[in-house]
């Protein structure tokens, strides 16, 4: 029953079959040089869809492989003007209902890439997209509540009558990199602090002069991922068995990522040593003017030296002296206890549910299973919590 109802909703086996398939597409299909230009243009950065980084995950990645895509087009010459890689409601959360889901991208952005010399038309013909694939609603998870991509898909929601729901939301830490690097630290942790930051980092420096590294070209930034994926994996990840190289598709998915973002100088790796120890590292994505800090590993040995923190501060640094980048998104949770105090600029993100049609009762049952679903989760968060005390 499942499978048929997940059939008719996303792939109604009609005259509008050709139709739906036509307007959802598999990621693949997007020719690769439209995409790269589409992002150089889009209206709102995303690194975690930069065509090298989510064909990657979509190839391979744990849990998020065969992702596809609503792709939008100009009507008078056929360029590619909005993109948004989906997933049905069914593959994301078992729920048959005729709805579509952002593909997650491994990072925790979703907002999708709408071209910025026509983001209305963009907006309007990716809706129309998900209209014609068979979809009731869209649901958008972690989307920049007051991005660029969002403020246009709710103007055009706006003009057609449409309201979205905002499911769930929290504020997350970001960089403002315009800034002088030390004066931004000094204003965020205060003398105090810094004093001993740098007391930890002279008592690092007894196992060797203390070096950061930026890795960026092709050729360097393999052996610096290697580094970074085993310190990773030897930290709290590894025992939790969440670390990326302990799953076949997920090391497949960040190796090959990071050499083809690497190809297009939008991805480094930075490494903080000891010596000739490593004891932190990054992966960095880079996306017009913003960077994306995705995720960080360090050597749990080091960890009364609080070496995570004094890699964030050399990038901190490294961010604010580079013309190029005028902000950093953390990609972060909320209330994170390492990135918050230092980078203190905030931003909203969230989930947001997209009816398609007006006065539509599946839209009201797709909100019904999602809300049931958070409840769902949140009961199973507190449980795990109880048993671990």
């Amino acid at each position: 029953m499942v499978d048929i109802a997940h059939q008719a909703a996303i792939n109604p086996a009609s005259a509008k079959h050709a139709a739906a398939s036509h307007a959802r597409v598999p990621l693949t299909a997007i020719e690769p040089g439209q995409w790269r230009a589409l992002a150089q243009r889009a209206i709102e950065p995303n690194g975690y869809y930069l065509p090298g980084w989510e064909l990657a995950v979509s190839a391979s990645a744990h849990g998020r492989t065969d992702a596809s895509a609503l792709p939008a087009f100009d009507g008078a010459s056929a360029r590619l003007i909005g993109l948004m890689p989906v997933t049905s409601l069914w593959r994301a959360w078992n729920i048959p209902l005729p709805a579509l889901v952002s593909a997650h991208p491994y990072g925790t952005l979703c907002s999708p890439l709408i071209d910025r010399d026509a983001p209305m038309e963009a907006a309007t013909r990716l809706l129309q997209r998900a209209r014609e694939a068979g979809a009731h609603a869209l649901v958008l998870n972690d989307v920049a509540l007051d991005g660029a991509a969002m403020t246009t898909l709710n103007q055009v929601l706006h003009r057609d009558g449409l309201q979205p729901k905002i499911l769930s939301s929290y504020i997350r830490a970001s960089l403002d990199a315009t800034q002088d690097g030390e004066t931004l630290l000094r204003e965020a942790l205060g003398a105090r602090k810094l004093k001993e930051l740098r007391r930890q980092r002279h008592r690092l420096e007894e196992h060797g002069a203390v070096a950061f590294d930026v890795a960026r070209r092709p050729d360097e930034i393999g052996p610096a991922l290697e580094t970074f994926l085993q310190l990773e994996a030897s930290g709290w990840k590894g025992k939790r068995g969440t670390a990326l190289i302990q799953h076949a598709g997920d090391a497949t998915f960040i190796r090959r990522a990071v050499a083809a973002l690497a190809e297009t100088a939008q991805c480094e790796i930075v490494t903080l040593r000891a010596g000739t120890i490593p004891v932190a590292a990054g992966i960095v994505l880079r996306h017009q003017d913003r960077a994306f800090f995705f995720k960080l590993g360090i050597d749990e040995r080091f960890a009364k030296y609080s070496p995570g923190v004094q890699l964030t501060l050399e990038l901190t640094r490294h961010l604010c002296a580079d013309p190029a980048i005028a902000s950093a998104d953390s990609t972060a949770s909320a209330d994170h206890p390492m990135i918050n105090p230092i980078w203190r600029g905030r931003f909203a993100i969230g989930d947001v549910l997209i009816p398609l049609r007006r006065n539509d009762p599946i839209v009201a049952l797709v909100h019904g299973a999602l809300i049931g679903l958070n409840v769902a989760h949140e009961t199973a968060r507190r449980a795990v919590r109880l048993l671990r005390k």
